[in-house]
């Protein structure tokens, strides 16, 4: 097998940081434009991608072929809005806009920390910069594929009261002390999960594994649980935050909770669902999951 020496790899992050500051300087609705049309690009090609984002579409309902091009366009909008957002943060900020900043607001007036769930929905880089106005918070990531690039991406990630932690045993450790105390953590719902930490809930009506990290958190902590998602505005007009919050008492069962978390994402992705990331692999088996319930079988 081939590897890559680390002269290679060092180059290559070069490489990727160069574009990435060069695009960080193109304004907003020339990026959106030049995203979509590269999103449409590469989804005209046949192949995995675009079996899977039709597949996964019309399975929640949205079988229209002119559906699955403008998803395509939007993921290539979120693609190349990503540079700008990390380093012209302030710019970007000054472009997000609301009108259900109350959910927050009284979530923070209980005086008890709040665990942020953002799915693969439009802007997810701009959220977590958005949240940081109400108080410090940590979110987890997944390292990149390519370690050159993490020294970057931690950078870009980081910023006065936004906190990166790593998706490990330590970043849920990090988790559980800023919700202890009473501050608010951010991670993504919608990423299938590792080796028994998830169970099968439906979502939009086909059994999908489903972390448990998030359910374990809010219930260990006593904390409010709150979906968001930045909507992407036309013409480069910037993003819409749209929150939801999901109702208490939290059920007990993993399951239970896992099929809550998964119905107020699938009420979220519709409010604007060509913004969902359905190319995502959501509906992935893997080797060590648990067995598939009778109910869904």
């Amino acid at each position: 097998m081939f590897h890559h020496s680390p002269h290679t790899q060092q180059g290559f992050a070069y490489m990727v940081l160069a574009l990435i500051r060069v695009l960080a300087k193109l304004p907003l609705p020339v990026l959106h434009g030049l995203g979509r049309f590269l999103g449409r690009c590469i989804y005209a090609f046949p192949g995995r991608y675009r079996e899977r984002l039709r597949s996964n579409a019309s399975q929640a309902g949205y079988t229209d072929a002119a559906f699955a091009r403008r998803a395509a366009a939007e993921t290539g909008a979120m693609i190349l809005e990503t540079p700008k957002i990390w380093l012209d943060t302030a710019q970007c900020l000054e472009r997000v806009s609301s009108h259900e900043e109350h959910v927050v607001q009284e979530a923070l007036a209980e005086g008890r920390g709040i665990l942020y769930l953002t799915p693969h929905l439009g802007c997810f880089e701009i959220t977590a910069r958005h949240l940081v106005r109400y108080g410090p918070l940590t979110v987890m990531y997944r390292p990149p594929r390519y370690a050159a690039l993490e020294p970057a991406m931690e950078h870009a990630r980081n910023m006065p009261g936004l906190r990166a932690v790593p998706a490990t045993m330590q970043g849920v450790r990090e988790f559980v002390r800023a919700l202890k105390r009473d501050e608010a953590v951010g991670m993504l719902p919608d990423q299938v999960p590792g080796s028994g930490d998830g169970v099968w809930a439906p979502f939009f009506g086909r059994p999908a594994l489903t972390m448990t990290l998030a359910g374990k958190l809010a219930r260990q902590t006593g904390v409010a649980v709150i979906m968001l998602a930045g909507e992407r505005l036309p013409r480069g007009q910037g993003w819409r935050m749209h929150y939801l919050r999901l109702p208490e008492p939290l059920p007990a069962e993993p399951e239970a909770l896992a099929k809550l978390i998964n119905t107020s994402m699938e009420s979220l992705i519709q409010r604007f669902p060509e913004q969902y990331l359905w190319s995502y692999n959501r509906y992935k088996i893997p080797s060590d999951a648990p067995p598939l319930p009778d109910s869904f079988t």
